[in-house]
């Protein structure tokens, strides 16, 4: 049966679908590669990828073994991750999944804090929408996620902090001036349920749909849209955290004059707030909330 370093090479080619490009990241020549394949196939007697002009397709066997792959891949990376955790100091991998916007605006100040602690520990990091995260830890490919909302989690769940939310233009000083402005309503791409968060305090207020609207995929062209006087748009306190010069930030008020807020979460399955490393970042995260608190 075929040895682990040859399940990684399975891994690489499923994931390039491309000889050359697999052959490069595994630092050996693509002859040497095809042979090797050949050798594998010839263990699971069955082919396992097609190749063609366009690159590599994978076979039904080859869909079935490169599924068994993969498990055996990640177990034995759960492993050593367990094996270093028993060791006395803080290494490993620290796996981490964290909505863009906190990603972006939030977190590099906290990983550069833990770098500097624990240097042994390796950071990996996706950012996505936080129904992406929450699929990642459900699936579990990551250690923690911090995601925004409030999330239906059975696992440990750690409040981290919440932000007001603001209409922000450079002219508009009120919200009921957003009705007799033609200038548009600046929107990005976001989760469901701060879309829907939005469209109720909007319909709340207004009673009637903004005149003009435009989308935007990221929250940071949201926010420079805005900041150039494009239009105006509703933004998260922790993307208006600089020196915004000229820019009206007006807050947002609930049902019951409240201010309108999002919250953001730690989660993470409690096998893995077992492992050292991530520990030592929820430990050090909290610590910073604090010290930030206190300011």
């Amino acid at each position: 049966m075929s040895s682990v370093s040859e399940f990684q090479l399975l891994s690489v080619l499923a994931q390039e679908m491309n000889m050359r490009k697999a052959a490069e990241r595994l630092f050996v020549s693509q002859p040497a590669l095809s042979q090797r394949l050949q050798s594998i196939e010839k263990e699971w007697g069955a082919k396992l990828f097609i190749r063609s002009q366009k690159g590599l397709a994978l076979t039904p066997a080859g869909e079935h073994v490169i599924q068994f792959v993969n498990e055996v891949l990640n177990k034995q990376e759960r492993v050593i991750e367990t094996v270093h955790s028993l060791q006395s100091g803080i290494a490993g991998t620290l796996k981490i999944a964290v909505a863009s916007i906190v990603g972006q605006n939030w977190l590099p100040q906290v990983l550069k804090k833990y770098i500097m602690k624990y240097p042994q520990v390796k950071i990996s990091l996706v950012t996505g929408w936080s129904s992406e995260i929450l699929k990642c830890l459900y699936e579990d490919q990551v250690h923690i996620g911090i995601i925004r909302g409030t999330p239906d989690w059975k696992g440990i769940k750690i409040h981290l902090f919440e932000d007001p939310l603001f209409l922000v233009d450079k002219e508009i000083t009120s919200p009921e001036q957003v009705l007799k402005t033609d200038r548009p309503f600046i929107q990005f791409k976001s989760d469901s349920n701060y879309y829907q968060e939005i469209q109720d305090w909007w319909m709340r207020h207004f009673k009637t749909p903004p005149k003009r609207t435009v989308v935007v995929d990221q929250i940071e062209t949201c926010k420079q849209m805005t900041f150039n006087g494009i239009g105006y748009a509703i933004l998260p306190a922790i993307t208006l955290t600089g020196p915004e010069k000229d820019i009206y930030k007006i807050p947002l008020l609930d049902g019951k004059k409240e201010p309108l807020k999002r919250d953001t979460w730690l989660l993470g399955y409690e096998s893995a707030f077992q492992l050292k490393q991530v520990q030592a970042f929820s430990e050090l995260i909290q610590e910073y909330i604090a010290e930030e608190y206190e300011r």
